[in-house]
């Protein structure tokens, strides 16, 4: 198959499971055209049978915010007609599946398909806003194909919506030959002192992922058990995380990594990931812990209980319960034998969202929407 790719390239989990599903795909034998407007981050070398389109957006001064979801249309328009592609696989709805539609309008033909998968934020923030619920839904019901990330985002989407939505639930996956506890060395002594245990955090820094509570959370725990806060990402959030380290007087065993292409080897050296999250429509990065032995302690929120099961691979928790997070994780990490065992069925759990099972899901759906 000729399978365009629209996603956004950077930080975040739907940029990241686009540009993997493009990976394993390109690996598979098929043809991946990447159409965005930055090369995505996780794709940083050349890979045979991938290709990558930047949508170019001019300035032309009438236009305060220029449009980049018209250009966008240009550009898979361009795309499909030059690379006769078999179908464009939009993640999430707006812009991604309506510049997709208007490509296809432009196009005259229904020589190719739109297949759109929802992750999250497109339904429950994007999709709820009143400026653009009505985009989102035309977006969403003109797809030829559509899949959700978690039986939860589907419901989501089912109430803001209608029932009617046809939504086949396709998981996140992970790569079990890139994440895994035996895969990368460990440089434990870089990370923190003999004896510490390395706590770790991964996000955009946005509100929704509440890593203000990730310190104080961290905070608690460092009361009874010695350890390390890794903190990997950057965002809106930056600066009140540093405040509340700085608050909690744990600055000092804080490490803030920023941005990493690659999140394989910190995890590997991992003991425990921290993910408190608001609103989680998946949580790919719990996924990736998980694979590499690591235990989670999650908010009980959004599919984050399909991911992680409470009291055998982690621990769940109401949003906002700062007490119990930590009481849980330091119920783990002072039971060496109770850790050991969480951290091998975490390892075994994660193999469910293997990439060869998942990125079959999607091959099938692929053939099942170009034969209607």
């Amino acid at each position: 198959m000729k399978i365009g790719i629209s996603c956004y390239p950077v930080y975040g989990g739907s940029g990241v499971v686009a540009t993997e599903l493009g990976i394993e795909l390109a690996r598979r034998g098929h043809e991946v055209h990447f159409i965005t407007y930055a090369q995505p981050f996780r794709l940083p070398y050349f890979m045979e049978r991938i290709f990558y389109h930047e949508v170019e957006v001019p300035s032309y001064p009438p236009f305060e915010h220029p449009p980049y979801n018209l250009a966008l249309s240009v550009a898979m328009q361009n795309v499909v007609e030059q690379h006769n592609l078999d179908l464009v696989h939009a993640h999430y709805a707006v812009p991604h599946a309506t510049s997709a539609w208007i490509a296809k309008e432009m196009l005259g033909r229904a020589g190719f398909r739109i297949v759109t998968t929802l992750h999250g934020t497109d339904i429950t923030l994007v999709g709820q806003d009143p400026s653009y619920r009505s985009i989102t839904e035309f977006s969403i019901r003109k797809s030829d194909g559509l899949t959700a990330v978690s039986e939860s985002l589907r419901w989501q989407t089912h109430n803001a919506f209608g029932s009617d939505i046809d939504i086949k639930v396709i998981p996140n996956f992970v790569d079990l030959e890139k994440y895994g506890r035996n895969v990368h060395p460990c440089h434990h002594s870089k990370l923190a002192r003999e004896g510490e245990k390395i706590i770790t955090h991964i996000s955009n820094f946005r509100p929704v992922k509440r890593v203000e509570d990730v310190v104080r959370i961290f905070a608690k725990i460092a009361q009874q058990v010695p350890s390390r806060l890794l903190l990997v990402g950057d965002g809106p959030d930056r600066a009140r995380v540093q405040e509340t380290a700085d608050s909690e007087n744990v600055a000092d065993r804080v490490l803030f990594l920023g941005k990493q292409t690659s999140v394989a080897e910190l995890l590997a050296c991992s003991d425990l990931f921290l993910l408190p999250s608001e609103q989680e429509a998946f949580g790919l990065v719990a996924l990736e812990a998980l694979a590499c032995g690591v235990p989670v302690i999650a908010s009980r929120t959004g599919g984050l209980p399909e991911v992680v099961d409470h009291g055998e691979t982690g621990y769940l928790a109401e949003v906002g319960d700062i007490d119990g997070m930590a009481e849980a994780g330091i119920g783990l990490l002072q039971d060496k034998e109770r850790w050991k065992t969480f951290s091998a069925a975490a390892a075994k759990s994660a193999e469910r969202f293997s990439a060869d099972r998942v990125v079959s899901q999607y091959e099938s759906f692929y053939a099942e929407v170009l034969a209607r």
